[in-house]
């Protein structure tokens, strides 16, 4: 029964990063505060990649401790970021941050995010509670170094 309640709760959150403009993450297990930032959807699973490459940016808390929390439509949720190696995927992602955002005055933002600097730091959100197969869960399998292997 909680199996089927925590993949009914993935998947409407998938769908609400989907259909939502903004998400907000909180990087990193310390008491850092929630930041609003661009992510997409690819085969029901949640990407997000870095704009800025700042020494303290989010992504770079990332690297080094990698569970946060993302916040989107009401909804919050655990997660564990994999940072994403498949070329394959990287165009994928490519592909929605150009549909998702690449008109209007977000469209030079959508180009530098599917542009080689961005990609490099393309990251899957992997809500904590999740099993292979199920929504929002990528497929592989993770490795010691929290790496999705695909």
């Amino acid at each position: 029964m909680q199996a089927k309640t925590e993949a009914r709760e993935s998947a409407g959150l998938v769908s609400a990063v989907r259909d939502s403009r903004r998400i907000s993450l909180r990087a990193g297990s310390g008491r850092h505060r929630f930041i609003p930032l661009w992510a997409v959807v690819v085969e029901r699973r949640i990407f997000v990649r870095s704009w800025s490459l700042k020494p303290r940016s989010w992504w770079r808390t990332l690297l080094v401790d990698p569970r946060g929390r993302i916040r989107v439509a009401e909804q919050e949720a655990a997660f564990r970021a994999v940072h994403t190696r498949s070329t394959r995927l990287k165009a994928a992602v490519d592909r929605a941050y150009l549909a998702k955002y690449g008109s209007g005055g977000e469209a030079r933002f959508a180009r530098d995010m599917a542009g080689a600097r961005s990609r490099r730091t393309t990251t899957e959100l992997v809500l904590v509670g999740d099993r292979p197969g199920r929504a929002g869960v990528g497929r592989g399998t993770p490795s010691r170094t929290g790496r999705r292997k695909s």
